[in-house]
């Protein structure tokens, strides 16, 4: 099933956020239908730096690669702005498509961008993203390669603004809109019932806050058949490393922490090291060959 079916389907498409091969492994392995490729967290962990726009197309693409090498899930990417102009997005749109994407989202920033939990965005004018999506739209080699419309209008003009200018991403052809950082419940209800049934609505799950705001069921409920974790995964495994850091320069062991993280054989498990191992079996001196 495309994920353009599973966006009309009765159940709610839930993708954590990855941001890497073995992350969106992970992810797969866990059960889930798709993954959030999020900017953000491309850029903490390939970079070391905060969502503001450092990572560049070609490392974006490469990292999306590299992803669908290994899974065969719904890829969601975060192109950020597009890069640049109607025509930087369509050269995104399409790198981005043939390096794996199953949906790219384009956000209606100016660059360079902030995460959109920031404060101090600033936006392009509705008329300049409406040219983006359209030039988004054209680019798609295939049909069923989805274009996420997101605004940050709500954290700079207001909720009533976002909607306006979701409205006009959705009539330029987007065909999922996602208005980025609603503070309560009563906003996602107000989303939700004015493009209830007319187009896909994706919703950023974000760790604490407003209950509505980070359950997936209120989510589904409320309208958004499209949910996101796009920063849990990094600030978890951030926590993670600073614990066993921690443990090994305080104890000069890691042994602290063995209960919370995988064995050597447990990792190699669940990267294919057996399987690969049996293959090479197959093509060595003593193999058949088949």
């Amino acid at each position: 099933m495309s994920l353009r079916q599973s966006l009309v389907g009765t159940d709610v498409v839930l993708a954590p956020g990855v941001y890497d091969a073995l992350t969106a492994l992970l992810a797969q392995q866990a059960g889930f239908s798709a993954a959030y490729i999020s900017g953000a967290s491309i850029s903490y962990t390939m970079l070391g730096r905060p969502d503001l726009g450092f990572v560049s197309l070609s490392q974006l693409a490469e990292a999306v690669e590299r992803m669908r090498q290994r899974v065969e899930i719904d890829l969601i990417v975060d192109a950020d702005t597009g890069f640049g102009n109607a025509l930087n997005v369509a050269h995104s749109v399409k790198m981005l498509e043939r390096a794996g994407a199953n949906a790219i989202q384009l956000e209606d920033q100016e660059m360079p961008k902030r995460c959109g939990h920031l404060a101090g965005k600033q936006l392009v004018s509705t008329q300049e993203m409406v040219g983006k999506v359209k030039a988004a739209i054209d680019a798609r080699a295939n049909a069923d390669t989805l274009i996420i419309a997101r605004t940050d209008g709500l954290a700079v003009e207001g909720l009533d603004a976002a909607i306006d200018r979701a409205t006009a991403y959705k009539d330029a052809g987007a065909d999922i809109l996602f208005i980025e950082a609603p503070k309560t419940g009563e906003d996602l209800a107000k989303i939700g019932k004015h493009f209830a049934g007319s187009i896909p609505l994706l919703a950023n799950m974000v760790d604490g806050g407003d209950p509505a705001v980070h359950n997936a069921n209120a989510l589904y409920q409320a309208g958004f058949s499209l949910i996101i974790t796009a920063g849990s995964l990094a600030r978890a495994t951030s926590f993670a490393a600073e614990q066993l850091f921690k443990a090994l320069r305080e104890d000069g062991s890691t042994a602290a922490c063995n209960s919370q993280m995988l064995s050597f054989a447990g990792l190699n498990q669940r990267i294919g090291l057996p399987e690969m191992l049996k293959q090479s079996e197959i093509y060595g001196p003593s193999g058949t060959g088949k």
